[in-house]
């Protein structure tokens, strides 16, 4: 099953990602969706991708059987989005003397975070770090590049993916 994003013309930082027969109302980047996408644009990137793992907060949710590999937030846990450092798009432990986004987060949109295949196999430098399927704000605010639905419907979404699902991103 291939889980298929697709932006509002009318407004791009917004969308529907369909899973099977039900669709639900998604964020997207504040950049749209491109093509081309690079590090600081606020673009989700278009392309099927794998979906790689599930980070997921224990203090705050229980997770439903799914067959995605997951992994628990640790409280040190980041993700390096600087281009030049050796481990840019990869999972670090902070603080990390290079720039990295926080994966433990006092709000919740980073609960659950479903690691999106993008630029990843291989890296190439500058071509867009951290592109993640995560959990929206109550109004579905952009994000800087990632997909984010609500709790619940992400939580029905990894409910029905197979063991090694893709996603098919598109303008």
């Amino acid at each position: 099953m291939t889980l298929v994003v697709c932006s509002d013309p009318q407004h791009p930082s917004r969308g529907t990602l369909t899973c099977g027969a039900k669709t639900y109302p998604c964020a997207l980047g504040r950049g749209g969706v491109l093509t081309n996408k690079v590090e600081g644009d606020g673009a989700t990137p278009a392309g099927t991708f794998v979906l790689r793992q599930l980070f997921y907060r224990t203090d705050r949710l229980i997770l439903p059987q799914i067959k995605l590999k997951r992994r628990a937030i640790q409280k040190l846990d980041g993700w390096c989005d600087s281009p030049g450092d050796a481990h840019y798009n990869e999972l670090v432990t902070m603080p990390y003397a290079a720039s990295a986004e926080k994966l433990w987060r006092d709000d919740h949109v980073y609960d659950l975070i479903v690691v999106i295949g993008y630029n990843d196999r291989p890296v190439i430098s500058g071509k867009g770090s951290a592109i993640f399927m995560h959990v929206a704000t109550t109004d579905y605010a952009p994000t800087a590049g990632c997909v984010a639905l609500s709790q619940l419907d992400l939580l029905a979404v990894l409910k029905d993916l197979p063991e090694h699902p893709t996603i098919t991103i598109e303008k």
